[in-house]
Parts: C-alpha cells; sequence; structure tokens
C-alpha cells in the first residue's frame, strides 16, 4: 500500500497538540489540537513564547532548558515521555505528558524545537484518586 503522507493534514487532523517554537523560542506551530488542550487559538498562541502554557514556577527551570537546548542542538530528554503541569488560558492546571525534538536546517543548525503533547489531566486525577483510596483502605483502623 503506497499512501502520500500530507504534513499538514496530520498536524490538523492529530489528536495529540503539536507545538513548534523557532530558534527565538516563539511559537511557529499551534494545531487544533493544541487550542482544544490549551485554550488558545492558533492566532494567539503564533509569536508568543511558551510563558502561555508553562506554569509561573517551572517557567526559570523550562527557559533555562530550552535555550540550553538551543545552543547545544542536544534535549537530554530525546524520546523520554515528560510528564509536567501545564496552564490552561483560563488559568486552570492540566497535567500533561510530551516529547520533544530538535529540528534542524540544512547546515545542521537548530532551528526549532518541536513538542508533541497529551493532555493527562483525567488520567492523572484518576490515578491521584485510586492512590488515595489504596493508602485508606491499607491504614490501619484505631
Amino acid at each position: 500500500m503506497n499512501i502520500n503522507v500530507d504534513l499538514s493534514q496530520l498536524v490538523e487532523c492529530i489528536g495529540d497538540a503539536i507545538i513548534v517554537v523557532d530558534a527565538h523560542e516563539k511559537i511557529v506551530l499551534w494545531n487544533p489540537a493544541a487550542t482544544r488542550i490549551f485554550g488558545y487559538t492558533e492566532e494567539e498562541a503564533l509569536g508568543n513564547t511558551l510563558d502561555l502554557i508553562v506554569p509561573e514556577r517551572q517557567r526559570h527551570r523550562h527557559n533555562e532548558g530550552c535555550r540550553k537546548s538551543m545552543e547545544t542542538g542536544i534535549t537530554r530528554y530525546g524520546a523520554s515521555l515528560l510528564k509536567v503541569p501545564a496552564l490552561h488560558k483560563s488559568g486552570s492546571m492540566l497535567s500533561i505528558a510530551f516529547t520533544v525534538g530538535m529540528l534542524f536546517d540544512e547546515e545542521h543548525k537548530v532551528n526549532g524545537i518541536v513538542a508533541l503533547i497529551r493532555d493527562e489531566t483525567e488520567r492523572y486525577a484518576q490515578e491521584k484518586a485510586l492512590k488515595q483510596r489504596i493508602s485508606e483502605l491499607e491504614t490501619p483502623h484505631s
């Protein structure tokens, strides 16, 4: 079977957020799933930094890591699945899981970072409730 993949169609239809920042850490790609997950339209997100969705207490560490990756062309995370809190446009907190990849130009100079992001908020809440219930059941009653 030979399928001609239209990358723009793939970016539009995929259920996970696809976000790309350029070498200046500005958002240059924001797919419909990113809008669904984070609440910002493509127009609101493009040209901004990821501070839109990175909670205040994580921004310094996130920005330092992003800058280092841009300088070196290496991410210490590779294909690792990262699980972190994120911020919705409404101000509510989300739990997300994502992978990142480095993007390079023809001279192999970093020109961006791509993140594929899944909203894990509901699953995280269920897991937390289950752990709480297990803890309650394991605690001896006096």
